[in-house]
């Protein structure tokens, strides 16, 4: 996989079958991805979960690092819903944990994602469409020019849940969501905090 995950993706198909049968496969992977890791699944077994021929699968999809590929836009977007509201919430700890929960609940998903060989493409992906949502952040502090709060956010964001997920040694989404608030989350969003105390 090179390039951007949106130069990977193929143009959507306009025949109801043909979008069927894509939705199918898209969801036939992401429920395989809650069973095993990315590399343990073949073709084979995810046609038979779409309930398609194996010759459909390459109609739509050259290899399955393409149709991770698909499946990763879509996903990196409900991700990003969540993530990109936690730098400008008042809560943002609650909103912090409430995202590391949803990535724990779906792990085998995110660490085909965000530690599995098309990493560097989906982590472009993820900051690529973050930037595009620039525009709604209206938080930041004044000596941080918006872009790069996105950037930095959701760049590090990325970082500290691809490190969490390769790690042996489990470790629970409320001390990844304390590492995460601590490091990123709060040092972004503690203007808010210095405006509200006395004297300032």
């Amino acid at each position: 996989m090179e390039g951007t995950l949106t130069q990977t993706r193929r143009a959507a198909p306009t025949d109801a079958r043909q979008i069927r049968s894509r939705k199918a496969l898209n969801a036939a992977l992401l429920a395989l991805l809650e069973e095993r890791p990315f590399d343990q699944l073949t073709i084979r077994e995810i046609t038979a979960r779409a309930g398609t021929g194996y010759a459909t699968f390459f109609r739509h999809y050259p290899d399955k690092e393409a149709l991770l590929s698909d499946v990763a836009i879509d996903e990196i977007a409900n991700l990003l819903a969540m993530t990109v509201p936690v730098l400008y919430e008042t809560n943002s700890y609650e909103s912090t944990l409430a995202l590391c929960r949803y990535v724990a609940d779906h792990a085998l998903l995110w660490s085909a994602l965000l530690t599995g060989g098309a990493a560097a493409i989906v982590r472009k992906e993820f900051i690529r469409q973050a930037r595009a949502l620039v525009d709604e952040a209206h938080h930041t502090p004044e000596w941080l020019p918006p872009d790069l709060g996105i950037v930095h956010g959701t760049g590090s964001t990325f970082d500290i849940l691809a490190w969490w997920l390769g790690q042996q040694q489990e470790l629970s989404a409320e001390h990844v969501a304390t590492i995460l608030h601590r490091l990123v989350i709060a040092p972004l969003i503690c203007h808010k905090v210095e405006k509200r105390q006395p004297g300032s």
